[in-house]
């Protein structure tokens, strides 16, 4: 048996279990699924998992195979609004536990990143927790904010939080992640938005590592009140203690003290048991390119990971951001096929199932190396989610492709030294009124 026809047997049988005890993630445990119809508990949420960007007919349509018994969208609908967003969560975090041994380790260690990104939704200004108003006269939007942990060394997302754009926190959501995590020893790397000392503390609570870039020492940031080196690049290691307390010893040694007010958040910290809090940091500042230069604050041991390691596992991070893009939209998390909230997160979580189903089985594609080629070649990974959700979708009496052929032959050749601007302009939820008809 093939690694490709192992995760998705892995996959279905997780699903096929929760249908077994399907009464846990549905909304009415005594008549939810009790009868026999069309649309069984498994194969309603192994549908959610292959659903692309298209009209929810063609969905269905695909899937049964243009049968004349084909399930109308209604039949549908009603059988998705019996199922808890939970459950498909819960098969998120199934799924991808289950191939905890697979992951990959740099020194020993996870390389998770951390970030978020905004998803828009169906225009709704009743929902006050996702609407915002652009103009006085505009017709507004609403969004979701996502927040995840990705590993960089997998390829794969391992946990995340989904918050109303209005009650976005990523402080909040990575402290939570950090919290949650019960992995091997990992190093949580973020960018400037994470500059805050409760994620350090957390960090170091957990016995774990932070790589973190903050705002350059010229900005009103972390590094404003420190003192550092005047020398353009530097590795520094600094011990300081946080309090709430204002006394007249803390305000005589602002070297060693830094003040949080109360209007800061700090999880360690109170005025009676917990006065102080010690946290120790490493500070590194290199050079990006001539005249620019970034900081970074990690406790990662200096005889163990040097500087220039350090820039460079930084520089590891962006592999989030391609995720981000290949999740947005060779998955297709910009299209949903509902204005619901709930049905919304029921697709979230399938689009983040199906992204690491694709992804755990791309990573164990060799690409054989070919010294007569002009340039070096890479996956295609937008064809390779296009096989992967296929092969899935398949019914079981049909043969399935050579998946981990294909996937070897979809090849983009890497040219290094390009780069492009970044385009960023306004978002908007994609029009319902064609899927719906």
């Amino acid at each position: 048996m093939n690694h490709s026809t192992e995760v998705k047997q892995k996959l279905l049988s997780i699903i096929e279990e929760m249908d077994s005890f399907h009464w846990l993630f549905v909304k009415n445990p005594e008549k939810d699924f009790s009868r026999k119809k069309k649309w069984s508990f498994y194969e309603i949420m192994k549908f959610m998992l292959t659903m692309e960007g298209k009209s929810l007919k063609d969905e269905l349509l695909e899937y049964f195979d243009f049968d004349c018994l084909t399930p109308s969208n209604s039949a549908f609908n009603q059988r998705r609004e019996q199922i808890l967003s939970e459950a498909f969560e819960f098969l998120f975090h199934e799924f991808t536990d289950s191939f905890h041994e697979n992951h990959a380790a740099y020194k020993g260690c996870r390389l998770i990143a951390c970030d978020g990104s905004d998803l828009c939704i169906a225009h709704n200004p009743k929902d006050k927790t996702t609407y915002f108003q652009s103009t006085p006269d505009g017709k507004g939007f609403n969004q979701l904010h996502l927040n995840v942990f990705y590993d960089l060394c997998s390829r794969i997302y391992m946990d995340a939080i989904i918050q109303p754009a209005r009650e976005e926190n990523e402080d909040r959501a990575m402290c939570d992640l950090i919290d949650r995590y019960l992995g091997s020893t990992a190093i949580f790397i973020a960018d400037r938005n994470y500059e805050n000392y409760n994620i350090f503390a957390h960090v170091q609570e957990k016995g774990m590592y932070y790589l973190i870039r903050v705002k350059d020492i010229s900005s009103t940031g972390i590094l404003r009140s420190i003192t550092l080196p005047e020398t353009a690049e530097f590795d520094v290691l600094k011990s300081i203690t946080l309090t709430k307390k204002q006394t007249n010893e803390v305000k005589a040694d602002k070297e060693k003290y830094k003040f949080i007010p109360a209007t800061s958040t700090f999880d360690y910290l109170d005025l009676h048991t917990n006065k102080f809090y010690d946290l120790n940091m490493r500070i590194i500042r290199f050079s990006v390119t001539e005249g620019t230069y970034e900081c970074i604050i990690t406790n990662l041991p200096p005889d163990k990971f040097s500087a220039d390691e350090i820039k460079c596992l930084y520089a590891k991070r962006w592999g989030i951001e391609t995720s981000f893009r290949e999740l947005k939209y060779a998955i297709g998390l910009t299209r949903f096929h509902s204005k619901k909230l709930e049905y919304i997160l029921q697709e979230i979580w399938s689009r983040m199932v199906l992204y690491n189903f694709c992804e755990i089985i791309t990573c164990s594609v060799f690409l054989e190396k070919n010294e007569k080629r002009k340039h070096m070649y890479q996956l295609n990974y937008t064809r390779a989610i296009h096989i992967c959700r296929h092969f899935l979708s398949i019914k079981k009496e049909k043969a399935p492709p050579d998946v981990e052929y294909l996937i070897g032959h979809e090849l983009l050749p890497v040219r290094a030294g390009r780069s492009n601007p970044r385009k960023v302009k306004p978002q908007s939820a994609i029009s319902f009124l064609y899927r719906e008809a």
